[in-house]
């Protein structure tokens, strides 16, 4: 009888092991070394940004106790939630591309084989990904330290936040997405060469 493969399985990308865990013996030690060191950084960024949820969780809690048990809504918890959550998404990114969740439509690059696939990713990562980050990040720079030399606040609600520290995430989120790039190609290099992917 033919195992029939878990809804997970199939809908969410391949999640990828620990750094270093399933690294071929075949890849050359630097490009391991290279793999490993940039995994483990946004692994840890991932972790210490997930803290970031609690905050979050506890603003919406405050928020709906203060708003319907007391009837004494408050100014701030809509721009904190909106804060936080990009500040999160951002942040997080470069976490969620190590572990290979993030969506991709691979209803045809599945059927090709291993390395035709690591040729398009390493052709799109040096065409497309690093070109784009890095004008994604000096424009991002720019912006950030513009909201912050100005004290820029936000204006859509009564509180008016300052947006300085909201605004430098963007920065350093991308920058965080650049350095897992540089991970991202190494294995798709790796798979171009050599037909199986590192995990």
């Amino acid at each position: 009888m033919a195992q029939v493969p878990e809804l997970t399985d199939e809908m969410i990308a391949g999640r990828r092991a620990d750094p270093g865990a399933g690294l071929p013996d075949d890849m050359p030690p630097w490009m391991s070394r290279t793999i490993v060191v940039i995994d483990t950084f946004s692994q840890w960024t991932g972790r210490v940004v997930s803290w970031l949820t609690l905050p979050l969780m506890l603003a919406m809690v405050y928020e709906v106790v203060a708003r319907y048990a007391f009837t004494a809504p408050t100014m701030w918890a809509y721009d904190m939630s909106r804060m936080i959550y990009g500040a999160l998404f951002i942040l997080g990114a470069a976490y969620a591309l190590s572990k290979g969740v993030h969506i991709r439509s691979d209803f045809l690059y599945r059927k090709w084989s291993v390395q035709t696939q690591g040729r398009v990713d390493t052709g799109l990562y040096l065409v497309f990904y690093f070109p784009s980050m890095i004008v994604f990040l000096w424009v991002a720079s720019k912006w950030a330290w513009k909201a912050v030399e100005n004290a820029e606040r936000g204006m859509d609600t009564a509180w008016m936040p300052l947006l300085g520290p909201v605004k430098s995430c963007l920065p350093i989120g991308i920058a965080f997405l650049l350095i897992q790039g540089v991970s991202e190609l190494l294995k798709s290099v790796h798979a171009a060469r050599a037909g199986k992917w590192p995990q």
